[in-house]
This record gives C-alpha cells, structure tokens and sequence, in this order.
C-alpha cells in the first residue's frame, strides 16, 4: 500500500490499517511464542486447585482454559497466513481476537473463583494469586491493543472484587476485620495491575509510533535513491555518446591523423584529451555503481587461474606503467590457482588495483602483483613501495567519491569509485579485499577468494 502524502485523509487512513495490522501481527507473534509457557501455568494452578480442593472441579475449570486456548491458537496460525493487508480483515480479526480474550478471561476468571468458592472464609490467597498472576502476564505481554487489554484486565477486576467482597457480604464483619483488608489490599493490587499496565502499553505505542516514523522515512529515501539512479543513469548515458565522440576527435587531431598540429596547440589539446579521459572514466564508474546498486549487474562465473589474471592485467597496465616511468612484475607460484570468477570483472579488479599501485609509486619504482596459496584459499596481492595509506583511512579508501591525501605525491587523479567498485565486485564473488599500509614505505593491497573445489567441472 503507497502512502500519498498530498492526501492528509489517505495518508491518515493508511497510517490507521497499518498500525492495527501491526498490533494484531505483534499480538500473535507473542501468543505463538509463549503459547507453553502458559500451558505450564495453566497446568500448575491446576494440580494445586486438584491437589487441595475439588479434583473435578478443578479440571472443569482447566477444560475451559483450554478450549479458549485453543480457539486462540486456530485464529493465530489464521492471522500468521493473513497478506492481503485488508482493512475488512484485520477487523473482522480484531473482532475475533476481542472475543477470544473475552471467552478466555471468562474462562481463568471462573476458575479463581471456584477456588475461592471452596474456601469457607478468608485466607484467599491462593486464588488471588493466580489472578493476580494472569492479570500481571496480561499487562506484560497483552499491551499491543488496549481493547484487548481492557476486556481482559476489567472480567479480572470484577473477578478480584468479587473474591474480595464475597467475605463481607456473607459475614458483615466490622471495618477493622481482616475481610476488610483483605478488600482494600486487593483493590490497591488491581490498582498496581491497571497501572503496570497502561505503562507497558505507553512504551508499546512509543515504538510502535517510532516504526511507523521509520518507515515512513524509509519509504521518503527509497524514492529519493530511485530517483537519484534513475538520473545518474540516465545522465551517464546521454553523456556518454558526445563524450565518445569529443575524446575520439582530439586523440584523431592529437596523433596527427588529420595533420600536423601547431605546437602552441599541442599542450592544450594534450590537456582536453587527459580530461576527456577522465570524465569518460567517471561516466563508466557511476554506470557501474548504478548497475552493482540495482542488482542488474551480471556476472558469468567461470574456472579460472589467478595466475594468468595477474600475467594478463600485468600486460594490460604496461602502457599505463610506461607513460609514469614505471615498471610491473609478478611472482606467481608453481602450478594453478583455480577460482570460479568472472574474468572480465576481475580484470577491472585488477586495473584499479595496479592504476592505484603506479599512481602512488615513486617514479621508477616497481609495482609488484603475487599470487599464493593459503589454504583453501587463493589471494592475489599488489605492492608498491609508494607513499603509503596513513592509519584510519579504510572508509576513505573504500568510500564513494572519497580519496585518502596523498599530497603532492600523487601524479594521477582519480573519481574516488574505483575502489568502491573493486570492493563491491570482490563481494560478489564472496571474497575479501584489504589491505596493509606504513606510510612512506608502501602499501599491499590483497584480494582472497575461495578456491574452486577438486573435481568440480564446472
């Protein structure tokens, strides 16, 4: 059901069905769960009332709470299959449950006062016990509607006043007799009761009122970030297209295809083609976030060798390596190193892990990528002895637009995704990306992922 906000008496009316679907939800979710723990209630008060009053009697009474039990029990696994959030069924629900509560509290009323009945005066201790017991239970854990509350806490107050006043009535005994206390005791305990009670259901109401607020909210933010993708994507792709268009003609102009190209033009159209690069980067890193964000990124999961990943992305970021003065190596270990991974993806993994690795370098230094064994699992590292990640910086390596402060020691900018992106896709094939750091003597990212069983063909 939508909330229309522009509409006060929908919004009003729908606030109203949620809340009373919530309270009858809550209602059953604790009769189910604690449905034993009154049976052993229920079954001590019973061999007591067996043991020390009438057997027959007492098991009379016990048949009574049962059924009412029962009937509960029927209209709990009922409202447990309830989905349709019907206004017309959650009433006609509310009306069984006002009755259920009705017949029960009849039910353990009765009962308390056939003890009592059996008593020939004073000394109503045990019955009241009992009542004062069911009452209490009530209050804890039948505050989700205060009809309901109500209905069952007032049959136990007239029950209360009638074990309290049956002594008066059949003695008349002056006001300083203990019958007299008796009633006055018991009308400060159903006092303590009602009250306990109008607590519990106050703190009830408060966080049921903070759930509504929350989803409220909740509702308000997941049309804004629908919102928000829909336009990321939809101004990423009509970006796109001019943008491919813009970088292909000054890579043309800059290699000279069309001509020569005068020298004083030569470092500005150096500097457009460096900058077209990098929004081309950042149109393809928000249309990646967008896709792992929507769930409609794919994956084709597929045995591969960790090994030729790192050989393969070796090769891919020579030329990147080359323009910084750079070099890359690997130390691979002897034999495969099989994992089910998409290799088009890891690549990307790969590209940002080494790109990150150069840029931080110091100029002619060497990048090194390593993969071993650890078990059963295979890990794949990139180190560089570069500037280093100072302490505390994990949320703001692995944060969307955010890059850790590399100074004046950084020859390469960034979109601040790229290692979002790369953690997000490492979580997609269930592994872990980390990384250990001192600054001024480098940095070693690792990215682990579990290896592909033996015999598995797939």
């Amino acid at each position: 059901m939508a909330l229309d906000e522009n509409n006060p008496k929908e919004a009003t009316r729908w606030v109203r069905v949620d809340r009373l679907e919530r309270q009858l939800k809550d209602y059953v979710e604790i009769s189910l769960k604690l449905i034993w723990q009154r049976q052993a209630i229920f079954l001590s008060a019973t061999l007591l009332a067996a043991f020390y009053f009438d057997p027959s009697l007492a098991l009379a009474c016990y048949s009574g709470v049962v059924f009412t039990e029962v009937l509960d029990l029927i209209l709990a696994r009922r409202m447990s299959k309830w989905h349709d959030h019907s206004p017309k069924t959650a009433k006609r629900f509310l009306f069984f449950v006002v009755l259920n509560t009705f017949l029960s509290a009849c039910a353990i009323s009765m009962f308390v006062i056939v003890i009592a009945l059996q008593q020939h005066s004073g000394g109503h201790f045990t019955p009241l016990f009992f009542l004062f017991a069911a009452a209490l239970f009530a209050a804890m854990n039948n505050h989700q509607m205060i009809g309901v509350l109500a209905v069952r806490l007032g049959l136990y107050l007239v029950a209360f006043l009638f074990i309290a006043l049956m002594d008066i009535w059949r003695l008349a005994p002056p006001l300083s007799s203990p019958a007299w206390l008796e009633f006055f005791t018991t009308v400060f305990v159903a006092y303590f009761i009602i009250d306990f009670s109008i607590v519990f259901l106050r703190l009830y109401k408060a966080g049921l009122r903070q759930l509504e607020k929350l989803k409220r909210e909740h509702q308000r933010t997941k049309i804004a970030y629908e919102a928000k993708s829909q336009f990321l994507s939809t101004v990423s792709h009509e970006l796109r297209t001019p943008l491919t268009s813009i970088k292909g003609s000054l890579d043309l102009v800059n290699s000279q295809a069309l001509g020569p190209v005068p020298e004083k033009i030569q470092p500005v159209l150096g500097i457009a083609a460096k900058n077209s690069k990098r929004l081309a980067t950042l149109i393809d890193d928000l249309l990646d976030l967008q896709k792992i964000e929507a769930r409609e990124m794919e994956f084709n999961f597929r045995t591969m060798d960790l090994n030729k990943l790192a050989l393969d992305a070796k090769d891919a970021s020579q030329g990147y390596a080359s323009t910084l003065r750079s070099a890359i190596a690997t130390e691979l270990p002897d034999g495969e190193v099989l994992i089910m991974g998409d290799e088009s993806r890891l690549m990307q993994v790969m590209a940002n892990l080494i790109s990150n690795a150069l840029k931080f370098s110091d100029e002619g230094g060497t990048v090194v990528v390593q993969v071993a064994k650890l078990g059963d699992r295979g890990r794949i590292s990139v180190l560089d002895r570069g500037v280093g990640i100072p302490e505390n910086s994990k949320e703001k390596v692995f944060g969307q637009f955010s890059q850790v402060d590399a100074s004046d020691k950084r020859k390469v900018g960034g979109t601040g995704l790229g290692m979002n992106i790369t953690r997000r896709i490492v979580q997609e094939h269930g592994g872990d990306i980390d990384y250990v750091s001192e600054v001024g003597l480098g940095t070693t990212f690792f990215v682990e992922f579990d290896l592909k069983p033996e015999g598995d063909d797939l």
